[in-house]
């Protein structure tokens, strides 16, 4: 049944039924209902591919992530799919690792004609978006800390949380405390290892340069990570880390190594995603709240469609909060045999 038909049977206009449909404000509250139940009855599914011909628009918003297999952004999807059911919006989804990606998930998005798009990331260049900001097409960056017109940004709030996170560490009495980072020059990572440095200034402790090591947001460079920190002769009776998975990669190693969580380091991870409440032990964790900064992903993304492309966007920004578990405790009292490098499984 077509749209001419159904205005046949609701008593209006072709041009009523395609506004109701498209959720505009211009038809009375009553005939929308008039419409809404013969639209039910006959359900009724409109062609979206239709309607972004006749108003080049395809309620359809773009999300770039770097890395499906992280589960932060699996989860961070899931929360943005379900704000984007609450406005009648579709999510087109790319995952991309390097600029050369980036550049074909813009052109993806542009043939989709999408009416903005959510870059999950902060090294995106704006030359490389530059064609969405042409065509005039709304975007929301996240950490990226810079605006501009058509592009606002939507920055995490690092710092509270490893405040929380090394002022809990002191007062369980640890003061060798490291840090396991993310990838050297991504502007995520130099973010992160910067709130660790402050909150240990903040919190009167010494900063030891040789208790820091570059991780690579995953398992492998936790582990590595944590064989070279936990043999040195005075190794972190504490650690902080860039990412969850980065933690819990750490405590693999740790456990590789004949050492025990908490027992013989405290292990602190950011994130918070799913698994940290059944790892073993359940991981101490900097929250990031996922939905609560998919709603303001969206929020940005609406906010900036709404106004003029060529006004400045807006700076948003969401807080972060400790999570105290069972991977942290006061250090051991007395000094710990240095481990052996042997290979166990879980």
């Amino acid at each position: 049944m077509n749209m001419r038909e159904i205005a046949q049977r609701a008593g209006v206009s072709s041009a009523t039924v395609s506004r109701v449909i498209n959720g505009s404000a211009a038809v009375n509250e009553e005939t929308a209902q008039r419409v809404r139940a013969v639209l039910d009855a006959v359900n009724f599914i409109p062609n979206p591919s239709a309607t972004t011909l006749k108003y080049g628009r395809s309620k359809t918003f773009g999300v770039v992530v770097p890395d499906l297999s992280n589960p932060f952004f699996s989860e961070f999807l899931v929360n943005v799919e379900d704000e984007l059911v609450q406005i009648d919006h579709e999510l087109l989804l790319t995952s991309v690792r390097d600029e050369e990606g980036l550049v074909r998930s813009i052109r993806r998005m542009l043939m989709r004609q999408v009416d903005g798009a959510v870059l999950m990331g902060s090294e995106y260049e704006t030359q490389a978006i530059e064609p969405l900001l042409l065509r005039r097409i709304s975007l929301v960056t996240i950490d990226r800390r810079v605006t501009q017109a058509g592009c606002s940004d939507v920055a995490i709030h690092h710092e509270a949380g490893f405040l929380q996170a090394v002022a809990h560490l002191k007062a369980l009495g640890h003061r060798r405390i490291g840090y396991v980072g993310g990838i050297s020059g991504m502007q995520t990572s130099t973010l992160r290892a910067e709130a660790f440095r402050h909150a240990i200034r903040e919190a009167g402790l010494a900063y030891h340069e040789d208790l820091v090591r570059e991780g690579d947001y995953r398992i492998g460079g936790g582990e590595a990570a944590a064989r070279s920190l936990m043999q040195i002769a005075d190794p972190p009776t504490a650690l902080l880390h860039a990412n969850d998975m980065t933690a819990f990669g750490t405590a693999l190693g740790i456990h590789r190594l004949g050492l025990r969580v908490p027992d013989d380091v405290s292990l602190v991870g950011f994130d918070d995603i799913s698994l940290a409440q059944v790892a073993y032990p359940p991981l101490t964790t900097i929250r990031i709240p996922i939905r609560e900064l998919a709603r303001s992903c969206i929020k940005a993304l609406e906010r900036t469609k709404q106004e003029n492309c060529d006004t400045p966007g807006r700076q948003f920004s969401v807080p972060t909060q400790l999570v105290v578990r069972e991977s942290t405790a006061p250090p051991r009292k007395t000094k710990r045999k240095a481990p052996s490098s042997r290979s166990s499984s879980i």
